[in-house]
């Protein structure tokens, strides 16, 4: 297995670093089985379905993430690398119900957020676990003001529980 360098941090980007009791080819199925993503891929109290889920290079997706409290988010996404246990890089963009791209305002979100960020999972082995290393293109400040940041970590947390 390759040995992926960790990306450098800029004030633009979250990254998020987690440790799992699993082993490596376990957490990387988690991320690309479609019956693993929906039992973890959403914020506690939330669901999430797809349209469209074609986890491939150069596939699509079309989810929408249901909150009781703030209603449905809608986004797009393009997978654009997969390296089996190792890297999983796909674009993230503001959609509607019908999957048109729309911006932040029109989805009722903070007007600063982009119309689309780039997700990199790093997946790498450390004695038997698997260390993760999420990165998205949006600034830590927004992502934690919007809620964007405390979802990932309740979602990495749902996915240890389910591992």
């Amino acid at each position: 297995m390759k040995n992926t360098t960790a990306k450098p941090k800029t004030d633009q980007e979250v990254i998020i670093t987690k440790i799992f009791d699993a082993p490596i080819d376990l957490v990387y199925k988690a991320w690309t089985d479609p019956n693993h993503l929906k039992n973890w891929f959403a914020p506690g109290g939330c669901t999430i379905s797809f349209r469209e889920l074609d986890i491939r290079e150069g596939g699509t997706f079309h989810s929408c993430v249901n909150s009781p409290g703030y209603g449905d988010c809608w986004c797009k996404g393009v997978y654009k690398q997969l390296v089996e246990n190792e890297k999983i890089v796909y674009t993230m963009a503001i959609a509607d119900e019908a999957g048109n791209l729309i911006d932040a305002v029109q989805a009722g979100m903070d007007p600063e957020w982009p119309m689309e960020t780039t997700v990199t999972v790093i997946f790498s082995e450390q004695d038997g676990k698997t260390k993760l290393t999420l990165y998205q293109t949006v600034a830590e400040e927004l992502a934690k003001r919007t809620g964007a940041y405390p979802s990932w970590v309740d979602m990495l947390n749902r996915l240890e529980q389910t591992l």
